[in-house]
């Protein structure tokens, strides 16, 4: 039996880890022991714990509680109390998810300490690298043993940085194995989207029940940390919110909502701040809504999935695919653009929604490959 330790700190990783750890649970007991490790990068009840509850994830093994901070000393202090772990227990391999300081911080402390990392969703890239996760997730690759790009456009990336695709065992960071099995939020959206429909009364509560209405979430960074961008983001939703009178549903990040006070341009009255929502209200809000407006990338992924328009609030995205079929546009923090995006969505008909992301069962494939690698 193999070991591995999943490293997850932040809401779009605990959706990750429950998909993997599902598979392990079902397929794979007797082959494979997982260890979870929560770095308390996310550590709000509804952003953190209440996913373990909700996605049956295993509880973690290991609780880090390093919570906010800059990103030396979040990333530095994840690492020095992760390999104190790696150090007293010995593993197999580590996983990491995505492109979170928790995930560089994982994969730093196991490839200094020769210990395989897998990384899921490998290859992914903005080509900005003003972005702290595009150093996360470009670091994490190259000292990666494991790569799972979860798209076409992802193993194109890994390709033209070097990354060969037929490696021999032994397998290294020298000589990484690297699949494209497909993504795994889309076997969680496949498994869980009936579950948050029956068990969420999130739409209901809110009055938007059988209504158009528009979801919208802000966390990054240089969004919420730049007041020009901030106030230009809410004079778009403002805009959108009276001329076109659909409600706007944004559940507020603990970073947005510090910022909210200081804003010249006040959220109007048709927006519906929230605080933040479990995975399956998500789910739900995100199933029913008219349109999304984010600078998420996983939920940029979940609004193709359940076949709706999104605009991004970000200069580039590393889910290319989407725009290309038309059903994402990038208006990054312009207030013309965010709201041209909106008019152009908002009374569409249908689009087609090409597949691009697997046939969900990429867990269940990237676990046998790992088997097969380590063997």
């Amino acid at each position: 039996m193999i070991s591995i330790l999943t490293i997850v700190g932040a809401r779009p990783q605990f959706i990750k880890a429950a998909a993997v750890s599902r598979a392990i649970r079902t397929r794979y007991e007797g082959k494979v022991r997982e260890y979870i490790l929560h770095t308390g990068q996310h550590y709000d009840e509804n952003m953190s714990q209440v996913f373990f509850k909700q996605m049956q994830i295993p509880q973690p093994d290991f609780r880090l509680s390093v919570g906010s901070g800059s990103h030396g000393l979040q990333t530095g202090e994840m690492m020095k109390q992760i390999e104190d772990i790696l150090l007293a227990q010995q593993f197999d391999a580590m996983l990491v998810y995505g492109d979170t300081n928790s995930t560089l911080a994982g994969a730093l402390a196991a490839a200094k300490l020769h210990i395989p990392v897998i990384h899921v969703e490998a290859g992914l890239r903005s080509f900005n690298k003003s972005m702290p996760e595009e150093i996360n997730r470009i670091c994490s690759d190259h000292v990666s043993t494991f790569l799972f790009p979860p798209t076409e456009t992802a193993v194109e990336n890994l390709s033209r940085e070097g990354f060969v695709f037929d490696a021999c065992k032994p397998v290294s960071p020298d000589n990484p194995v690297v699949k494209n099995v497909g993504d795994i939020m889309y076997d969680n959206s496949l498994f869980f989207a009936e579950v948050a429909e029956a068990e969420s009364s999130i739409t209901a509560k809110l009055g938007v029940e059988h209504k158009p209405f528009v979801l919208c979430t802000i966390h990054r960074d240089f969004n919420t940390d730049n007041a020009g961008r901030l106030e230009s983001i809410f004079a778009a939703l403002n805009r959108i919110s009276t001329e076109s009178n659909i409600p706007i549903v944004l559940p507020c990040h603990p970073r947005t909502a510090k910022k909210l006070d200081s804003l010249k341009n006040k959220p109007a009255a048709g927006i519906q701040l929230i605080e933040p929502v479990s995975f399956f209200d998500m789910i739900k809000l995100e199933k029913n809504a008219s349109l999304i407006i984010t600078d998420s990338g996983g939920v940029q992924k979940e609004a193709y999935f359940f076949r709706k328009p999104c605009i991004v609030m970000r200069p580039e995205t590393e889910w290319v695919e989407i725009m290309d079929t038309g059903n994402g546009v990038l208006a990054d923090a312009n207030e013309d653009l965010i709201v041209e995006g909106f008019n152009r969505f908002i009374n569409r008909k249908e689009s087609e929604y090409p597949e691009l992301y697997g046939d969900g069962k990429a867990a269940e494939k990237l676990i046998q490959i790992v088997l097969d690698g380590l063997a």
